[in-house]
């Protein structure tokens, strides 16, 4: 019944026309900054193709995919795109709806790209970091348990999942007003067939482009690294990927799984033979739709999920 409900949203994606937004467009949002760190950034306003994905962001912002009766779990979305551009149509807005049919409430993070004019390259950090601070500080507004939030991201959304996961303490920002003393800890991470390592044979992906690119060294590579950042501190985490993904080499999850363990994190890894890459909800012909089940039931066994 569940895999019923999760191509429903698939096909509704694919009938509703520019995918998806007759849907988005009934969602309500917040922005994330009273004045927004590191600018000018672009100008005019967001750029939204066809198919869902935004560039020129210059005033990032979250979007609410609010259940009629929440659990108390919220979940901050935060699509790929390799730090160039946000597949929110594809991956972002299906998976803010699924989890909502399943009354967790989905933050969908816009954020900002490092290629578009900002002073530093950690602008996405920034507005993770800011986001997660917003969602624990509206806690008894969304009827939000605050020991209940986590992040779950797509490709280089997973990159910055899993990093800002480990990072959660780093100052990415001068504090603006009482939510930056609030914690940006998740309580728990998905990362979907992530960009994880940025040091050889793992930094062929776009996302090293945009952070790094080819004059990097091998000290910054480390930093952006995410299976480098882990520590007994990062939240449990759930990971899945294909093995034959040309993008992310399955390697990425791999790597950061092995470096949960070594740290003692409690984690879990799924491992589809074929999907390839960038299939959100699941791509058809395969059997990578089952990570959204797998999650559900790993977030149960955690006593998260009831």
């Amino acid at each position: 019944m569940k895999n019923i409900l999760i191509f429903f949203f698939i096909f509704c994606h694919l009938i509703l026309g520019r995918d998806g937004f007759a849907v988005k467009g009934q969602l309500s949002s917040v922005t994330l900054w009273k004045t927004v760190p590191d600018g000018p950034g672009p100008q005019g306003g967001n750029k939204i193709s066809q198919k869902g994905s935004y560039t020129n962001i210059n005033i990032p912002k979250l979007i609410i995919h609010q259940p009629t009766n929440p659990n108390g779990i919220a979940v901050l979305v935060i699509s790929g795109g390799g730090y160039a551009h946000i597949e929110s149509g594809s991956e972002g807005n299906l998976t803010g709806e699924w989890l909502k049919s399943q009354g967790i409430t989905a933050f969908e993070l816009i954020y900002r790209l490092p290629g578009e004019g900002w002073i530093t390259k950690s602008v996405p950090f920034q507005d993770a970091q800011r986001a997660l601070r917003i969602i624990r500080s509206n806690a008894v507004k969304y009827k939000i348990d605050p020991d209940k939030i986590g992040v779950l991201g797509f490709s280089a959304g997973g990159h910055l999942a899993g990093y800002i996961s480990s990072t959660f303490d780093t100052v990415y920002y001068p504090p603006q007003d009482a939510i930056d003393q609030i914690s940006a800890k998740p309580d728990f991470s998905a990362m979907i067939y992530p960009v994880v390592s940025m040091l050889p044979p793992n930094n062929n992906t776009h996302s090293f482009k945009s952070l790094l690119g080819k004059s990097s060294d091998t000290k910054d590579q480390i930093k952006y690294s995410v299976e480098k950042q882990v520590t007994e501190q990062t939240p449990i985490t759930f990971l899945a990927h294909s093995e034959d993904d040309p993008i992310s080499p399955v390697e990425n999850s791999i790597l950061m799984y092995q470096a949960l363990k070594e740290h003692k994190v409690p984690a879990e890894l799924h491992l589809f033979q074929s999907g390839g890459h960038g299939w959100g909800l699941g791509k058809k012909d395969t059997n990578t739709g089952e990570w959204a089940n797998l999650f559900l039931n790993w977030l149960k066994i955690n006593g998260i999920y009831k």
